[in-house]
């Protein structure tokens, strides 16, 4: 496959390379063989997280003592995304990076050792699935606006609400979920709770018929008078706002990053379409139309790539802000966008067709300038910094 012009990477040391390496090489085992099973099942096996967490993939960040590798480096969590999406299994990479980049941040902050020794450990094992629910029908991106309400009665709190589009939906183990303990506060009475999968009340409906992502499990949950023990609170109650924003940086970056890496995997692929497919004698790379479309792709794609990778070494210090965040994951998300819309039309009627991973992404790509937050909603965040 012919490549595009690209500047070094100065982010990665030796050891991340050799990582790399240990990605590449389960992902080409245990991954892309069976893509296609699990699209048409809308979710991975569960055994997939029993090797990945064999492999060192889950729980990267998380503290040795439960099981985790105890190194804080964001580097390392980018490297398991750029080489699920440049296989093209971004959707299977959505699972893992739900439990490395969403799931284990909020325990690793806010858990108490009993709750990391219950939850966060066997996640890292592989023997539990853990998943955040967050986003309601009636809420989309507004996290203030939720209306799921936890209730106290004794020790316990009386869950009643509904979530929808939550990631590992139906093959998760356990929830954290946001809800709202005090709803005459607003967003200071947010509270995130722990949810066990298993508890009476609770049922979840899916997978849910997306256009894109066939094997990422998506679900709807219902919580009907689910009694849930205050013990299982995650962090302060009243709090649960404030802490969705400290990692919410890092989960639009996540999806930055994927976006990255898939279009630059995509540009490429068209790149070598266009330099072999011929039209009226001549390749199709040769008409200067399309020469000027690939020139501005491949500069953009670069200029886009240092940028992420500078926000890749500032998530890996702890300095990423909510605000370049904003401006990693709407900037990206869109210019993949633009990427797959010339690939695909590059390729021409072929690129419609599914055996083609150009029509792969097009399909899966679409749903990255949605979920963490529109870009309508990353505008708003920096616009209001510019502003204020």
């Amino acid at each position: 496959m012919m490549t595009s012009v690209a500047l070094p990477r100065t982010i990665f040391d030796e050891s991340h390379d050799e990582f790399r390496s240990v990605v590449r090489r389960f992902v080409e085992r245990e991954v892309s063989p069976n893509l296609e099973a699990w699209g048409e099942a809308g979710r991975v096996d569960r055994s997939f997280f029993r090797k990945a967490a064999e492999t060192g993939l889950i729980g990267i960040t998380a503290p040795e003592e439960f099981g985790g590798g105890g190194v804080e480096d964001f580097r390392y969590n980018a490297i398991i995304i750029e080489e699920f999406a440049r296989a093209g299994a971004t959707d299977v990479s959505m699972s893992i990076d739900g439990e490395n980049d969403l799931v284990a941040p909020y325990f690793i902050a806010f858990g108490l050792p009993e709750q990391n020794a219950r939850w966060l450990a066997p996640m890292i094992s592989g023997e539990l699935v853990g998943a955040i629910a967050l986003t309601e029908p009636g809420t989309g991106s507004d996290l203030a606006a939720i209306t799921t309400t936890a209730i106290a009665d004794g020790d316990d709190l009386i869950v009643n609400g509904s979530k929808t589009f939550i990631s590992n939906g139906l093959l998760a183990d356990f929830f954290i979920v946001a809800v709202s303990t005090d709803p005459a506060a607003g967003r200071k009475g947010i509270t995130l709770l722990i949810m066990d999968a298993d508890t009476p009340g609770f049922t979840r409906n899916g997978p849910l018929k997306k256009i894109g992502l066939s094997a990422q499990d998506t679900a709807e949950l219902s919580f009907a008078d689910v009694r849930v023990p205050r013990t299982n609170i995650l962090g302060t109650a009243g709090e649960g706002f404030t802490h969705m924003r400290r990692n919410l940086a890092v989960e639009r970056l996540s999806i930055a990053v994927t976006s990255m890496a898939r279009m630059r995997a995509t540009f490429d692929q068209a790149l070598t379409y266009a330099t072999e497919r011929k039209a009226f004698g001549e390749r199709i790379a040769d008409f200067q139309a399309n020469r000027f479309y690939l020139a501005e792709l491949a500069t953009e794609i670069e200029v886009t790539q240092t940028f992420i990778d500078r926000c890749i070494l500032d998530a890996s210090g702890h300095e990423l802000d909510e605000v370049t965040a904003a401006m990693a994951k709407w900037w990206a998300t869109e210019l993949h966008q633009r990427v797959i819309q010339r690939a695909l039309q590059l390729h021409g009627g072929y690129g419609y067709m599914r055996e083609y991973a150009v029509a792969h992404d097009y399909m899966d790509s679409r749903v990255a300038t949605i979920f963490g937050g529109t870009t309508e909603i990353m505008k708003e965040i920096i616009g209001r910094r510019l502003t204020r």
